[in-house]
């Protein structure tokens, strides 16, 4: 599986790799994913662990890649991350 990072860098910067991209993260105030438009989305040149996004508020907040579950593009899946086990 590709790296996400790998991913969001060919999204953002690949000229070949066009379409319409939409993210899936886990969102800690909703039982589901989260989904937002790829291009609702910031990232800061010297953090390459976290994307930036409006909320509700108005306020940029910080969500980290490691929760990013999903990418679609044009509305296909293309890269998922299975979600971590329950520790026992």
């Amino acid at each position: 599986m590709q790296p996400i990072r790998e991913l969001l860098n060919q999204i953002r910067w690949d000229p070949n790799f066009r379409g319409e991209f939409e993210i899936a993260f886990v969102d800690h105030m909703k039982p589901e994913l989260g989904h937002v438009s790829f291009r609702e989305l910031r990232f800061e040149p010297d953090n390459s662990f976290s994307f930036q996004l409006l909320d509700q508020e108005g306020r940029w907040i910080s969500i980290p890649l490691h929760r990013i579950r999903e990418v679609y593009r044009n509305g296909e899946l293309i890269w998922s991350r299975a979600a971590p086990q329950a520790m026992q």
